[in-house]
């Protein structure tokens, strides 16, 4: 999907839910829809925020897995680029203009690691996570060998308990390794708590942040100690950011979800006891679905079931709606409790799915609306970008 695709090529309902200049309603289903007017607050706010608090704002690029939505970002939100999980993914975005990537992510495997260093040759500035000193001599050998220069962020495990070294003097001994490598440059620290991220609770967020920030200045103290300059301390997400950008350690973002919105993610609550659905950030992103059964009187089925979402974070809900509720799906169907059968045959509604990041990488297009009629039809590059 990251190759160019021109739209009047495609056949609405076979290779794509709809083009551009079509209404709303006759989008088929199911599908991914955009709310613009709503993404596009979102966007601005996150930028206003960051730069408001002197933070640069590097977006998840796996949670959308898009191109277009990544340069909306940028245009609209002043992000400076993308981080991305995989080499094949960090090569979509390379190719599709992303000037600055950081895979947030260890990269081992010989083909891979010949790839990514191969990335610096499409125009991108390419910084990657090392845990391991081990791994800063397969990559130099690698960039040394196609002429390129590759970034390094030295990953420290600050509660998510997956990559990531847990000392100050792992960190210097990998910098150092870093200084003395041919072809890399040490640019910094990664330092994601993803573990937090949806604790409901604002204080329960903020309790788990204090221990990685405290693990992060004690780093940064220990590579100024050894004469090593710290140019970036990167991490933050949408259910943390506020933390890091108060912290006086961090110095960049890597917000994804804000821009989106799913189920899981509203869930959690503000400083005040707020729902963050409700207030802090909106709902843009949709499965768009049809009813296309009411046999039972108190039961509407819909064609949004498994294969068109991620349910590991819970089921979707039913956007704008009380009366009805999605109570269970199988492969190709959903099942909507309508107790007062007030949902009719054709009928579409907008979903809002558990889990935003696995519900895109099963689809192949975003279809983007405003004011009742489709604007932008975009692909989602990167789907099944995974090695």
């Amino acid at each position: 999907m990251n190759k160019q695709v021109n739209l009047s090529d495609l056949e609405v309902g076979y290779d794509v839910p709809a083009l551009p200049g079509m209404d709303e309603a006759d989008i088929q289903t199911p599908c991914l829809i955009l709310d613009l007017d709503a993404l596009e607050r979102n966007i601005k706010k996150m930028g206003d925020y960051a730069k408001a608090h002197g933070m640069r704002h590097r977006v998840h690029g796996k949670m959308h897995k898009s191109v277009d939505v990544a340069k909306l970002q940028e245009e609209l939100g002043g992000a400076v680029g993308v981080c991305c999980q995989k080499v094949s993914e960090a090569e979509v975005f390379a190719r599709g203009g992303i000037k600055d990537i950081l895979v947030s992510n260890q990269v081992r495997d010989v083909a891979k690691i010949d790839r990514l260093a191969q990335l610096p040759k499409l125009g991108s500035d390419v910084i990657v996570c090392v845990d391991d000193v081990a791994n800063v001599a397969e990559l130099s050998e690698a960039a040394q060998k196609h002429g390129t220069n590759l970034g390094v962020f030295i990953e420290i495990d600050c509660g998510a308990g997956r990559c990531g070294v847990t000392t100050t003097e792992a960190v210097i001994e990998i910098a150092k390794a870093v200084q003395d490598a041919s072809g890399l440059t040490f640019k910094g620290i990664q330092a994601y708590q993803g573990a937090m991220q949806h604790i409901d609770s604002y204080e329960g967020r903020k309790e788990k942040l204090d221990i990685a920030i405290a693990m992060v200045k004690d780093a940064v103290d220990g590579l100024k100690a050894e004469g090593i300059a710290c140019e970036l301390v990167s991490g933050g997400g949408t259910g943390s950011y506020y933390f890091e950008s108060n912290s006086g350690v961090y110095n960049e973002l890597q917000c994804g979800s804000y821009a989106f919105m799913d189920a899981d993610y509203g869930r959690i609550l503000d400083k005040d006891g707020n729902r963050i659905d409700q207030g802090e950030w909106e709902n843009a992103f949709f499965i768009l679905t049809q009813v296309m059964s009411h046999a039972k009187a108190d039961k509407a089925i819909c064609d949004a079931g498994l294969k068109a979402q991620s349910v590991d974070s819970g089921l979707p809900f039913i956007f704008g709606r009380d009366d009805v509720e999605y109570i269970k799906c199988s492969d190709e169907h959903g099942v909507i409790s309508d107790p007062d059968g007030v949902l009719g045959v054709g009928e579409k509604l907008r979903l809002v799915p558990g889990h935003c990041d696995p519900t895109a990488n099963v689809h192949d297009w975003y279809v983007g609306v405003r004011n009742g009629k489709v604007e932008v039809v975009w692909p989602v590059s990167a789907r099944g970008k995974a090695y």
